[in-house]
């Protein structure tokens, strides 16, 4: 593996850890390119680094407490690097328009990030979050 397959694999850690998992604003900054397109943004959001800023800062951030991002595996090749990981936390906070219910969620998560000069430029992904969503609804249903 080439140094930078290296550094865009290091980079994508850093992501995880500081930004989902620690909250810095200042670390996507300085991880996420403006010319960033997420191709996998929710249907009405934007494709660029502002829609990932509300997502992770507005959505996720405010619902979970105590999030932990766990990296199961992890490729690189070239500029993309690929990774299956766990996002979890406490959900107490309102999440999509639903209130907490104080359970312990697990958003699961595969992902590719293409990098250029170290910075996040296109993202592709899919998750678990509608079926999350799906399972908090019915826990309210059922008035637990």
């Amino acid at each position: 593996m080439n140094d930078m397959t290296q550094i865009n694999r290091a980079q994508v850690i850093r992501f995880n850890k500081e930004v989902i998992a620690g909250g810095s604003l200042a670390a996507f900054q300085d991880l996420v390119s403006d010319e960033m397109v997420n191709h996998t943004a929710r249907p009405g959001s934007s494709k660029g680094a502002d829609g990932m800023i509300h997502f992770l800062f507005h959505l996720l951030r405010p619902a979970l407490s105590d999030i932990e991002v766990t990296i199961h595996h992890q490729v690189a090749e070239g500029d993309l690097v690929a990774t299956r990981k766990e996002i979890s936390g406490l959900h107490t906070g309102s999440f999509m328009g639903i209130a907490p219910t104080g359970k312990k969620v697990t958003i699961n998560v595969m992902d590719f990030i293409r990098l250029k000069n170290g910075q996040y430029v296109e993202h592709w992904g899919m998750s678990n979050i509608s079926e999350l969503v799906s399972e908090l609804n019915a826990f309210h249903e059922k008035g637990q």
